[in-house]
């Protein structure tokens, strides 16, 4: 039964709800007969509150340091006017600065400075607050999966490959 199940977020609504998979049923409060254990580890729990009654999650602020590649959005930055790397040479960049970074924040931000593709990178890659639905799909997911100070692996978007570090 739970696998059927999956937690997804109402942008108009602003909180998330239970899908049902199978029969494509959504409601807003958990499935009769699901414990709490068994609702958390549904896909999507991330954004249910530590209460698991359904609100939605508060902001998070992170920071990222991308790397973009020649099939990035925009392939372009403030510090490249034509990027040509590949999207493997782009993880491959981003994996050797995972290394390096090795859970220090000072380093993440350093790097990020330094190399991010974004224009964040003049803030040490900081993105500020932001909510559900207000980034790309995989980013939102894996930023809000992340606990505080906890950094990604390679995240991959439609603007390049990211590492993602939550800082609130």
């Amino acid at each position: 039964m739970a696998s059927e199940w999956e937690v997804r977020f109402s942008t108009r609504k602003g909180r998330a709800y239970f899908f049902n998979t199978k029969t494509e049923q959504s409601q807003w409060d958990p499935p009769e007969g699901m414990d709490s254990s068994t609702i958390a580890s549904l896909p999507g729990a991330k954004y249910l509150s530590a209460g698991g009654d359904g609100a939605a999650p508060a902001t998070v602020r992170a920071s990222h340091l991308l790397v973009k590649h020649s099939g990035s959005r925009r392939p372009s930055s403030w510090k490249e006017q034509n990027i040509t790397r590949s999207k493997e040479e782009a993880i491959e960049i981003l994996k050797g600065y995972q290394q390096e970074i090795n859970g220090d924040p000072e380093k993440f931000a350093e790097l990020a400075q330094l190399h991010s593709d974004c224009s964040s990178h003049e803030k040490g890659g900081d993105l500020g607050k932001f909510g559900p639905g207000q980034m790309q799909k995989p980013f939102e997911e894996a930023t809000f999966a992340l606990g505080v100070g906890e950094m990604s692996d390679v995240v991959s978007t439609d603007s390049g490959v990211h590492l993602i570090l939550r800082t609130g």
